[in-house]
């Protein structure tokens, strides 16, 4: 036996969703059935595979290119195009694609 505290809008939730259910289960049935669904759902936040990182790469790679066709110094066009590809600082710590830097 699982107890556990929900608030007022979250049980409400959870018997709206019950109500729906073709044999009307009980809020224990519901509840029940409701973890074991959200067990089985797969992480959505999963690394790309390495074909589809080269692809999304590429594809940067590209848009970059067509807004950068003015810079004067090709060194320059290849600075701003790491810069923009690694992302800005405060987001590098969420993507998926790049591996974790250790501090």
């Amino acid at each position: 036996m699982v107890g556990f505290r929900a608030d007022p809008v979250i049980r409400a939730t959870i018997v709206r969703w019950a109500e729906y259910q073709p044999d009307k289960p009980t809020l224990s049935e519901a509840i029940r059935r409701l973890v074991e669904l959200g067990l089985k759902v797969k992480k959505t936040k999963s690394a790309p595979s390495e074909r589809q990182r080269a692809a999304l790469a590429d594809l940067a790679s590209k848009a970059i290119d067509s807004v950068t066709v003015g810079t004067p110094n090709s060194n320059e066009k290849a600075s701003r195009k790491r810069s923009l590809i690694k992302g800005p600082e405060e987001f590098r710590k969420d993507r998926v694609d790049m591996p974790k830097m250790k501090r």
